[in-house]
């Protein structure tokens, strides 16, 4: 048997909590020690494949010339072509690029399908621009990363303050570089366009089915729960209204504007349709306004966390309340929330294993585009449940045999898959 993994040394506690690549290697850490995965392996899921920096030079409506910067990571594609939404938001970091690459890396391996991971960002404001500059800053972001953008070798999506227009736009930046119309080279795209159906709601669909699930593995259902979901974008609202449909109690929700609450109940329809005509939660007022600190420490028995990184930490975790979190953002949970949280029994559905219906459906459409046949709405979310129930069983014997929490199991369970293929695989030299 080969070495064991040298395993990094314990961190600081504080320096995981800001650093979200460190926050999710010390996950990766412990699945690899437990799989006693060999040295040379550790050192080459350690490292992402490519790191991609880019000035983007526009000219703004002013006539004034801008440069934003813009990231690409592909961290591992031995599973098959990189996968991994694009962001555009100020925060955007390197790091965090590398993280969610990471992350996307796991998360494809989980729910089995055959892509690696991959992640990018412009750091910019895209409330601030016009559209024609945000068109402008898309196009030229595309041109500058083109040479490692493909249908076989990275496919990107939809992520924070992107959209099916913004995906439309890279599809034909790249579409006319190649002279050709190429649909499989983004995913998350107007239907029109050879998107898929049910790719809007996937992520959301996908932490309603994982959280029946869980609810069922702790002798619950829908009916009667009461269920908080921080943020309230695309995910949220999508997984708020199909858990609602399902009996549940929705009894907060929150965006940037606002935070409601409403032990009885909120009306999500009635949310929904406020959203869509202000495009903010603020402003309403048939719910009692809270901080945004207490919709996750809410009296609730399942916790949503759909917005950003890190808001559970080792300062909130002591005080939350649910039996269930599942995560629908990507890396809501700090390294040092987790011990806390699997101290207090709280059953945690993992962020590669609870958002993953979106990369799933994305995978569906990537298939559809290559075969140019297109699937009804009812066959995508048959075969995303299906995917789904099964991950989710997967995850649950592997966390009762090595008796590990949730979020470990599911890294066991990933990390095993990429290993296995770089061991079919060998290495190039």
């Amino acid at each position: 048997m080969s070495e064991p993994a040298i395993i990094r040394p314990d961190k600081q506690t504080f320096l995981a909590e800001e650093n979200p690549f460190e926050a999710m290697m010390e996950r990766f850490d412990h699945a690899a020690k437990l799989l006693n995965l060999d040295r040379g392996l550790y050192k080459v899921l350690r490292n992402p494949e490519k790191q991609i920096i880019v000035s983007i030079p526009i000219l703004r409506d002013s006539g004034e010339v801008e440069v934003f910067t813009g990231y690409r990571v592909l961290y591992n594609t031995s599973r098959g072509p990189a996968k991994g939404g694009i962001r555009f938001d100020l925060n955007v970091t390197l790091e965090e690029v590398k993280a969610l690459a990471a992350w996307m890396t796991w998360k494809c391996a989980l729910v089995n399908i055959p892509f690696g991971g991959s992640k990018g960002g412009v750091v910019c404001d895209p409330s601030t621009m016009s559209m024609g500059e945000l068109e402008k800053v898309t196009r030229r972001y595309t041109s500058s990363i083109i040479e490692i953008l493909g249908p076989d070798s990275d496919v990107p999506a939809p992520d924070v303050n992107t959209n099916e227009r913004v995906m439309a736009w890279i599809m034909d930046t790249y579409s006319m570089h190649k002279r050709h119309t190429v649909t499989a080279v983004v995913t998350g795209k107007p239907v029109e366009m050879g998107g898929s159906l049910g790719r809007r709601e996937a992520t959301g669909r996908g932490c309603m089915i994982v959280t029946r699930e869980a609810l069922a593995k702790l002798g619950m259902s829908f009916k009667g729960t009461r269920i908080a979901v921080q943020g309230f974008g695309n995910v949220g609202s999508v997984a708020a209204d199909l858990m609602a449909q399902a009996g549940a109690t929705i009894v907060a929700v929150s965006d940037k504007s606002t935070a409601l609450y409403n032990p009885k109940g909120l009306d999500v329809q009635e949310l929904l349709k406020w959203v869509k005509e202000r495009r903010q939660l603020g402003g309403y007022t048939k719910a009692e306004t809270i901080s945004h600190e207490q919709v996750l420490t809410v009296d609730c028995e399942v916790l949503i966390p759909a917005a950003t990184e890190n808001v559970i930490t080792r300062k909130n975790a002591p005080h939350i309340k649910a039996k269930i979190i599942c995560e629908g953002a990507n890396g809501p949970t700090s390294a040092a929330a987790d011990k806390i949280l699997e101290d207090k029994g709280v059953f945690v559905i993992p962020d590669i294993l609870a958002n993953a219906g979106g990369v799933t459906v994305s995978y569906f459409e990537w298939v559809q585009d290559r075969g140019g046949y297109f699937w009804d709405e009812d066959t995508v979310n048959r075969r995303l449940e299906a995917i789904l129930v099964r991950s989710f069983g997967e995850v649950m014997a592997m966390a009762e045999k090595h008796k590990v929490a949730n979020r470990i199991a599911s890294y066991i369970v990933a990390v095993d898959r990429v290993a296995g293929m770089h061991r079919l695989r060998g290495m190039y030299a």
